[in-house]
This record gives C-alpha cells, sequence and structure tokens, in this order.
C-alpha cells in the first residue's frame, strides 16, 4: 500500500490547512495521512461527499507550502468522536507530487 503520514518528529511547526467553501480547518501532522493519490485525516467538522477542497501543506523545513485540489469521496464518524474523511485530489503537478513526497515518511508498522 502507497500510504504516508506527515513528519511530526522534529517539525512541529509543520501544518496541513483544508479549506472549503464554509470551512478552514488547521490540522496536526498527527491527524493526516498522506496517500498516493490523496490524503485523509481526522476533523471535528463533517463534509459532505463529492465537495471540491484546496489541501495547503506547509512545511518550514522544505520552504513553502504545496497546494492540492481535490474532492471528498468518504467522510465517517459522527459529533461525538469526530469524522473521518477521504479524499482524492483531481490534479497534482508532478512538481507538487515530488515535493509531497519529500515532506512525508513511510507509515511504521
Amino acid at each position: 500500500m502507497s500510504a504516508r503520514k506527515i513528519q511530526s518528529i522534529g517539525s512541529p511547526e509543520q501544518s496541513v490547512t483544508v479549506t472549503a467553501r464554509q470551512a478552514n480547518l488547521t490540522l496536526s501532522p498527527e491527524s493526516v495521512i498522506i496517500r498516493k493519490g490523496g490524503i485523509e485525516f481526522r476533523s471535528e467538522t463533517p463534509f459532505p461527499q463529492w465537495v471540491e477542497m484546496t489541501v495547503a501543506i506547509e512545511s518550514p523545513q522544505e520552504g513553502g507550502k504545496v497546494n492540492c485540489s481535490g474532492v471528498v469521496v468518504d467522510c465517517s464518524g459522527n459529533k461525538h468522536t469526530g469524522y473521518h474523511v477521504s479524499m482524492v485530489f483531481t490534479g497534482v503537478s508532478k512538481q507538487a507530487e515530488a515535493r509531497l513526497h519529500t515532506m512525508s515518511r513511510p507509515l511504521a508498522g
């Protein structure tokens, strides 16, 4: 499986910002998993399926941020435990893909 999780050791300032029409979230590295074709994250806010969103992944160590657009394909959970949101990227340039790879590391396990 091609899954990656953002490094949290040595990069406490790294964050992921998720923006939709009515929401703007800043997420911790621990709540985000980057996959080959998308991203998964935990949220206190539910997102409807098929909503278009923009994800900005910022890394002070790498200098700058990567912006990716995508569509929510799944959102499960509830208001008590939070929501697990799965988003598929709809277009990632080769340059952005390379930067995402540099910012991430393989999942342990």
